[in-house]
């Protein structure tokens, strides 16, 4: 990324220099600027004495100013970089300033309050907190009375150095492995008294289901990989970024000892979906010698067939290989002949995606893969096909550029006469959204209507990509002048590698992440940067500010679900208070991928379903006969679903599923209304592949985002209006 920024400097430096005007506003020149990254490593002696030791660190910085803030029109001390400066403050609180001078004369400074207090440190609070982005990774950020610096072990060495720092920071720390550790703080001041308080942190690991696509590259995701006869795998860095995949991303390891037939299975939390008529697999594969390469299916969600398709690779490292399932699949082994090797055309879904390497040979070495994919839905195409989430802020708690979801303040440009990018106007999904291609650079402006952000504590921004690498977010504010280049104005920059591809990405940035934007009350420029720079296309919607100190939106209902109104005599009921319920054998199936609880809200029982993939509920034993029936009823409420799916199952007049007459279909509900309860009384006309109705035997409900979703079930009946 440094190389990328040193050649975007110069390509701009030649091209902007030669074309702009002089009236041009370009903050993308500004990169050779001020220093970044603003810090200091402090300490405190606890004799009661009120020395500190302060040794500042900036990126780019040439000398640092330091003012302590107890001595009125107080003359800065310089300090060159990698020197430490001491001072001794008397007791009371005091405002820290370190101002980072950069090589052109440009600043950007960072302020700090010190507390000195020679009484022992009280009221502490640990403030550990596990990211939400990274599994691996937690934050610490203590507070105390009368405490100026904290100590902060976290537990994953032995005689361990703690990281030191001030009121008001916070330590980061990513841990390597799996495992419970003991995150310990010690409070001090500048007395000899200390305080100090401990927390088990349980770190679980990458957690989320694996599906396609699958890239390798979300540190949420558990790429378990069951192996067998003689193979391993493990997720590496890509070890020859060229030919098919040229990018420095993850990739899959599978190692092969020279048995027959080694492989491995990923089980897909979303099932691949054969029922469209693009039934072609894509994945990239590297290899020294020719191989050829078996894709298998299996774990049939209604019993299909499991079905194999071989394809070659030609050894000349990373190449692009196509399995198509509608030309070329055949019967699998299962036990005995049963059709083995006859040709099949796969038409449902299946759960479990098997790989073999030189099948029944004996080829050993390592190999790898990456990229997999589906065509015609489940691969990552040229453009969303799904709205971006709704996000669930408060509106009082925003201040929005760009979202349906709130009422925008005006916005000058999303487009600047200096960007580098195409600008098109888009709707996904009924939603409008920008579409920003052949992405350089690009700059938004709100110089004539400048944002005050200073009550706010985040900047959130929602991305949709199939190509880009890296995504940088800039912030510039025009300063107390308002104006461009007054000698105030600050900024600061946001590298996201690899965001996440073929999905929508919600980048929620906490401002004071951005160091060097040290005002917020006259923010004028926003400017979003792509890599490959001008090769990749960027989808952007739901841009905003907000304070995350105001009202949370709520999590569960408060209320009950509606009373239902129809008579109990016109009413097959599953799940309702309101009326006698038929039998249900479970409300989670086996093969289900959600984890249901029995919870009660408002005196009514409730179904939830969290971590919601998708779930299969069976009145096999029983079986509904809806044929009198007219509608089918569900209530639910979800804080976070961005897409609810309801499908009926019918097994026909044998009562058997499989036996050649199951007859079923599926209604896709996409941005289902959040934090209230919403009715869906559908016609059984509208499930029209569910051509039987005499014998229901299952109700499958899928949520989205898949598995990071919760959804609370209330009224699940039958009925005759």
């Amino acid at each position: 990324m440094k190389t990328f920024k040193r050649l975007l400097i110069l390509f701009l430096a030649i091209g902007l220099g030669n074309s702009c005007s002089d009236d041009d506003t370009s903050f993308a020149l500004q990169e050779v600027s001020a220093p970044t990254n603003v810090n200091a490593i402090f300490n405190i002696a606890q004799d009661d004495s009120g020395i500190v030791t302060v040794t500042p660190t900036a990126e780019g910085a040439t000398l640092f100013r330091i003012l302590f803030g107890d001595t009125d029109g107080e003359t800065p001390t310089e300090v060159a970089p990698g020197d430490t400066v001491t001072h001794s403050y008397a007791e009371g609180e005091y405002t820290l300033r370190i101002v980072a001078v950069g090589l052109t004369g440009l600043t950007s400074e960072l302020a700090r309050v010190v507390t000195i207090s020679f009484q022992a440190p009280s009221n502490l609070v640990l403030g550990v907190e596990k990211s939400t982005s990274n599994p691996f990774e937690i934050s610490v950020s203590p507070t105390a009375t009368n405490a100026t610096v904290f100590d902060v072990f976290l537990g994953d060495v032995e005689d361990e150095e703690p990281t030191t720092i001030m009121a008001g920071e916070t330590a980061t720390h990513v841990y390597a492995e799996v495992g419970q550790y003991t995150v310990r703080v010690v409070a001090r001041g500048a007395g000899a008294g200390t305080i100090e308080g401990t927390e088990i942190v349980d770190i679980t690991g990458a957690s989320n289901a694996i599906s396609l696509p699958i890239t390798f590259d979300d540190p949420l995701v558990n790429y378990d990989f069951v192996t067998f006869n003689g193979s391993s795998f493990e997720v590496v860095a890509n070890p020859d970024p060229s030919g098919a995949n040229p990018e420095n991303s993850n990739v899959g390891a599978i190692t092969n000892s020279g048995n027959a037939f080694e492989g491995g299975a990923f089980n897909l939390g979303t099932p691949v979906d054969f029922s469209t008529p693009d039934k072609t697999i894509t994945l990239k594969f590297w290899s020294q010698v020719a191989v050829p390469i078996l894709l298998k299916f299996e774990g049939g969600v209604n019993g299909e067939r499991e079905n194999e398709v071989v394809s070659n690779h030609g050894g000349t490292g990373w190449e692009e290989i196509s399995f198509d399932f509608a030309n070329n699949a055949v019967k699998s082994f299962i036990d005995g002949n049963q059709g083995v090797g006859e040709p099949f055309v796969p038409e449902g879904q299946y759960a479990t995606m098997v790989i073999f390497i030189d099948g029944p040979g004996n080829t050993a070495g390592t190999f790898f893969i990456d990229d997999i994919a589906k065509s015609g839905g489940l691969a990552v195409g040229n453009e969303p096909t799904e709205a971006a989430p709704n996000p669930l802020n408060p509106e009082s708690s925003v201040i929005s550029l760009f979202s349906e979801a709130y009422t925008n303040v005006p916005v000058d440009t999303w487009r600047t006469v200096w960007s580098d990018a195409t600008l098109e106007e888009v709707t996904i999904a009924g939603n409008e959204v920008k579409k920003y291609s052949a992405l350089g650079f690009v700059g938004v402006e709100t110089v004539e209507n400048q944002i005050n952000a200073s009550e706010m504590t985040h900047f959130r921004t929602d991305i949709w990509t199939a190509d880009a690498t890296a995504f940088n977010i800039k912030l510039v504010d025009f300063g107390a002048d308002g104006a461009f280049g007054g000698g105030d104005d600050t900024e600061h920059e946001i590298v996201i590698e690899n965001p996440a591809q073929g999905q929508w990405v919600s980048i929620d940035l906490p401002l004071s992440d951005f160091i060097g934007l040290t005002n917020r009350e006259h923010i004028a420029q926003l400017i979003y940067v792509g890599a490959p720079f001008g090769a990749n296309t960027v989808y952007v919607d739901n841009v905003f500010f907000y304070n995350e100190n105001a009202a949370s939106p709520p999590t569960a209902p408060a209320t009950a679900a509606p009373t239902p109104s129809q008579a109990q005599a016109n009413v097959i009921a599953m799940f309702s208070d309101a009326y006698t319920n038929v039998p249900v054998d479970t409300w989670r199936t086996v093969w289900s991928d959600a984890t249901l609880e029995e919870v009660s809200i408002a005196g009514n029982d409730v179904k939830k379903y969290s971590a919601l993939s998708f779930v299969g509920i069976e009145t096999v034993a029983t079986q509904i006969d809806a044929s009198a029936m007219t509608h089918f009823r569900t209530d639910i409420w979800t804080a976070d679903a961005t897409e609810f799916r309801i499908k009926l199952v019918d097994f026909g007049a044998d009562a058997a599923f499989g036996g050649g007459d199951d007859t079923e279909h599926e209604i896709v509900i996409s941005n289902p209304p959040q934090g209230q309860w919403v009715s869906f009384d559908i016609p059984l006309s509208d499930f029209v592949g569910l051509t039987t109705r005499s014998n229901i035997a299952q109700l499958i409900y899928v949520g989205a985002p898949n598995a990071a979703n919760t959804v609370f079930v209330d009224n699940v009946y039958f009925y005759n209006e």
